[in-house]
């Protein structure tokens, strides 16, 4: 029984996905620099193609500006590549222009064959320092005009930041059916709980204890339900998986067994959301910990020492992280984002000893985004669905 209404209730498979780390270095040791591990095309599609291979169902591809690759560049070159996973590309809202934007996704959810999932971000732009309400209001204006671009025939729109009259659609319109491409969303301000609850698909978290996770969940469900919404709820988390929790415990520690603090806020803090409110509250976290870094059973937040953004990590045996996943499942989360140190080593356990036992499922097919009996409108050709 979820603990908030919904959307995908009745569905008892999850969408599970792995990380590929696009906007950040790869380890072996956290903060300990690794020349073959660095965030380059070769390593990020490798651990793309593995993930395809394993069986995970979508991977996040992450936006910043700092140390990695384009994000959009990457996704078109891998989808090609890849034959069953989803590609979740986070679109940090305003780098290009609302219509252009929604031109790009349509001709990559085109190249995808409807495998195309959008991460909605409204972070700053490298040398920007913008107040929360106009970057929020900026995403919102952004958002809105990508629903008229892929559910009608014409974009109009009057906003504070983008006006735009009489356009055509028919270029932007993308593979799949029924809205477009699935839009994901994370945030924790009451701008971002706004602009999630009106126009997103699925509310994403960082790891928190299960009580802060079911308070994210229903401030989020309140505002989804005064525009008459459910959404469905998903989790950015990494992971430590061993036979026994004491073999997973022991990687935890020298996975940190070499980090150098001062090395570790320099890291944080060349991210782009380095002030967010979501790192903020990751910061809490550790502070709340135990000694060992921990904040409830198998929940640990020494990764985000060296690690701006998702600060924790499932560290347990193979039965306490499927019982940890099945207690978010019963929560009403329906998508998790998993990744780990380094990625496609940690891709290669998880995929092996977990995924086995995990019912899986892309959810632009349990949205009834991708009919399989019903083709795709080639693009900017036909009627409008």
């Amino acid at each position: 029984m979820s603990v908030v209404p919904v959307y995908s209730e009745d569905l008892t498979a999850a969408e599970v996905s792995w990380f590929a780390p696009l906007c950040s270095d790869d380890f072996r040791l956290l903060g300990v620099p690794d020349g073959d591990l660095r965030s380059s095309w070769e390593n990020t599609r490798d651990i793309a193609l593995t993930a395809d291979r394993l069986g995970f169902r979508n991977m996040l591809c992450p936006s910043s500006y700092q140390v990695g690759q384009d994000t959009l560049t990457f996704a078109s070159a891998v989808a090609p590549l890849t034959s069953q996973m989803n590609l979740l590309a986070a679109i940090r809202c305003g780098e290009l222009h609302p219509v252009m934007l929604a031109r790009t996704a349509a001709t990559l959810d085109h190249i995808m064959k409807g495998r195309l999932t959008l991460n909605v971000i409204s972070s700053n732009f490298p040398g920007e320092d913008s107040p929360s309400p106009y970057r929020y209001q900026r995403s919102r204006e952004v958002v809105e005009i990508l629903r008229q671009a892929w559910t009608q025939d014409e974009i109009n729109y009057e906003g504070e930041i983008y006006q735009l009259k009489g356009l055509n659609t028919d270029p932007v319109r993308p593979y799949q059916q029924n809205g477009g491409p699935l839009l994901y969303f994370g945030g924790y301000s009451p701008d971002a709980l706004e602009l999630c609850g009106q126009f997103c698909d699925v509310y994403l978290m960082w790891p928190e204890t299960e009580d802060k996770l079911e308070e994210r969940m229903k401030a989020v469900a309140e505002r989804a339900a005064a525009h008459g919404r459910t959404l469905d709820y998903g989790l950015r988390v990494h992971m430590i998986v061993r036979d026994t929790e004491a073999e997973a415990r022991e990687y935890a520690e020298h996975l940190v067994s070499q980090l150098d603090d001062d090395q570790g806020t320099a890291i944080r803090e060349r991210a782009l959301d380095a002030k967010s409110l979501g790192v903020a509250l990751q910061a809490e976290q550790r502070k709340a910990a135990s000694e060992e870094g921990y904040t409830e059973p198998n929940l640990w937040t020494g990764v985000g020492r060296a690690r701006s953004g998702c600060g924790a990590a499932l560290v347990g045996s193979v039965d306490q992280v499927l019982s940890k996943i099945e207690r978010y499942k019963k929560m009403g989360m329906r998508a998790f984002i998993f990744s780990g140190y380094p990625h496609k080593d940690e891709c290669e356990i998880f995929g092996e000893k977990v995924l086995p036992h995990l019912e899986t499922c892309s959810l632009p097919e349990a949205y009834g985004r991708v009919p399989a009996s019903t083709p795709a409108t080639p693009l900017g050709i036909g009627e409008r669905k």
